[in-house]
């Protein structure tokens, strides 16, 4: 079985890059990043290490890597004769692999089984991002039909790694890797530690509501209170205050929604308040706030479940006090960051509000927000 994975930094090599040769698939990384591409192609093996509960240290072989910047046609040819092609680049960079898969079906053995695409991302149905893209490259929409396009919900923290590590990568023990089955029929791809489920969308949003929001807030009351790591943020319990009032609120929303157990989405939340708080995958508070801009979106972590929540009649005062919190994130290395502070000079509040969250003025929660970015403004 072989897999190609877009995506050869730390979350590829540390948790689907991993997950796929543990389930006994070679991979072939594809990367625009010349030095790491280099690396992998230099090298026999990396290890993964975990910290945590059941910790393990893996080493990861029987892999290849090609640059898809300078040797896009190889990895054409690699997609075309492989079982299973992911990704890990981040939401807004798939539109650039998208023509690449394109080709790759157009270029597939009719005789093949049809080709598994995912796109492991963290944002609520990537992979149907993923396949519209890749459906505007190819002639025809029936050309897809040589592929299965599945979406799933990924977890696992994969912090920033210590200078000189290397390939080497370390990650939390924990991870979740959910996919859809419906698309699959009777015989979904052989991965061992993910598991197949009916509906997704509970799944996805639980994840993203809590992991992703949790997270983020931390990091954003964390860098506003001048601390520089993460696990410096929870050790103040101003910011873990904000944060499980944050997951208060999500959790209001999933269990109102989803059905989830109110027992049972607290337990995750404590759970996720212990990993969030472990010493040993502590990351900069700048490094996880980073890209404010497209935290901010429509259906991302903060304005998501704060809209959700404002059409059902509730006041979601904890997320948007975050929202607000989340504009004087002020990083100078992180162009996001560059760009929402010149908005913030440049656009009208109702601009800003707009362009950055997509709420327009007739949504309930279009004046909450409109009064953090006055505040920021004024």
């Amino acid at each position: 079985m072989k897999a190609v994975h877009f995506g050869a930094g730390n979350i590829g090599r540390g948790f689907v890059g991993l997950l796929l040769h543990n389930a006994g698939y070679e991979v072939v990384f594809a990367d625009v990043n010349a030095e790491i591409i280099d690396a992998l192609a230099a090298s026999d093996s990396y290890l993964v290490t975990e910290v945590g509960e059941g910790a393990t240290e893996w080493t990861v072989n029987n892999y290849r890597a090609i640059n898809s910047a300078t040797h896009e046609d190889e990895v054409i040819a690699e997609i075309a004769t492989a079982d299973v092609v992911t990704t890990a680049v981040g939401p807004n960079v798939l539109r650039f692999v998208a023509p690449v898969i394109a080709a790759a079906i157009l270029r597939r053995d009719p005789a093949l089984a049809p080709l598994t695409v995912m796109a492991c991302e963290n944002a609520i149905n990537a992979t149907d991002l993923l396949k519209a893209e890749i459906l505007k490259a190819l002639p025809e929409a029936s050309a897809a039909d040589g592929a299965i396009f599945a979406n799933t919900a990924v977890d696992r923290i994969v912090p920033g790694q210590a200078e000189g590590s290397g390939l080497n990568v370390t990650v939390e023990s924990f991870f979740e890797w959910a996919i859809e089955s419906a698309p699959f029929g009777a015989t979904p791809p052989t991965i061992t530690e993910a598991h197949f489920v009916d509906d997704l969308a509970p799944y996805i949003e639980r994840k993203l509501f809590t992991v992703n929001t949790g997270h983020a807030a931390a990091a954003y009351h964390g860098f506003r209170a001048g601390v520089e790591t993460m696990s410096e943020a929870f050790a103040l319990p101003a910011v873990i205050a904000e944060v499980r009032a944050v997951l208060a609120e999500t959790k209001e929303l999933l269990v109102a929604k989803h059905g989830f157990d109110p027992e049972v989405q607290q337990a995750y939340i404590d759970k996720n308040m212990v990993r969030f708080a472990n010493p040993n995958l502590s990351d900069t508070v700048e490094r996880v706030g980073r890209q404010p801009l497209r935290k901010l979106g429509r259906n991302e972590r903060f304005v998501g479940p704060a809209a959700q929540l404002a059409e059902r009649g509730i006041v979601p005062e904890a997320l948007v006090r975050t929202m607000g919190v989340t504009l004087g994130f002020d990083v100078a290395d992180d162009p996001q960051s560059v760009e929402m502070k010149e908005l913030l000079a440049s656009s009208t509040p109702e601009q800003f509000v707009g362009t950055v969250t997509g709420l327009d003025d007739t949504h309930p929660l279009f004046a909450a927000v409109l009064a953090q970015v006055r505040l920021h403004t004024s």
